[in-house]
Parts: structure tokens; C-alpha cells; sequence
């Protein structure tokens, strides 16, 4: 009886640690598709560079929270030799769930302008 409840244990602990590697996967896609998004998106002949703030924080609100879009930067940037939008979001990793004051991640997403 011992032996189980030592092995369930561990194998919980195991199987928690799983789900949360992928919580933190899941956020970081999260995070680079919306920054691409906007920055495609800022690129428009019709639209500024606030736009693209707007539209990344937008899909990051509706997909893991506003705790999330709360440092979205946008920038010309000079990427693979273009000129490109550079739209750049720092977000807290989580730790726990969705909470997470441990650190941050920064992704950035880039888009040619026309």
C-alpha cells in the first residue's frame, strides 16, 4: 500500500508538470501569433502602427487575459534586410495556472511594410 501511494504521488507530480509545460507552450504561441498578427495587420495602407498595438492586445486579451497584453511594444524594425513592423510582447510566464510573477518571456512578431 505503501509502494502506491509513493508512485501515485510521483506520477501526479509528473503528470502536473506535464499539463503546465504545455500551459506554458500554449501561452507563448499565444503571444508570437498575436504579435505577428498585428504587426501584419499594422502594415496595412490603411492602418497605423497603434493598430497593431491594438489588434495583438486584442487577441491576447480574448485568448489567455489582459494580465498578458499589458507591454506590447510597435517599432520599425530592419529585419532580414526590409523594412519591416516589429510588434514585441513582454508577458509573465506562468508558474502556476496563469499566474506567474517567476519571469518573463518576450516574443516578437515582424511584417514587411509595403
Amino acid at each position: 500500500m505503501t509502494d502506491f501511494v509513493l508512485v501515485g504521488g510521483l506520477l501526479t507530480v509528473l503528470a502536473l508538470a506535464v499539463v503546465q509545460l504545455a500551459l506554458v507552450l500554449h501561452v507563448r504561441n499565444v503571444l508570437v501569433d498575436a504579435a505577428a498578427s498585428g504587426a501584419r495587420y499594422g502594415t496595412l495602407a490603411d492602418r497605423t502602427p497603434e493598430d497593431a498595438r491594438q489588434r495583438a492586445a486584442e487577441l491576447i486579451t480574448a485568448t489567455v487575459g489582459a494580465d498578458y497584453a499589458r507591454s506590447i511594444s510597435v517599432s520599425q524594425a530592419d529585419f532580414a534586410g526590409a523594412r519591416s513592423l516589429e510588434v514585441r510582447v513582454t508577458a509573465p510566464i506562468p508558474v502556476v495556472g496563469l499566474i506567474g510573477p517567476g519571469g518573463t518571456m518576450e516574443v516578437a512578431g515582424h511584417a514587411p511594410v509595403q
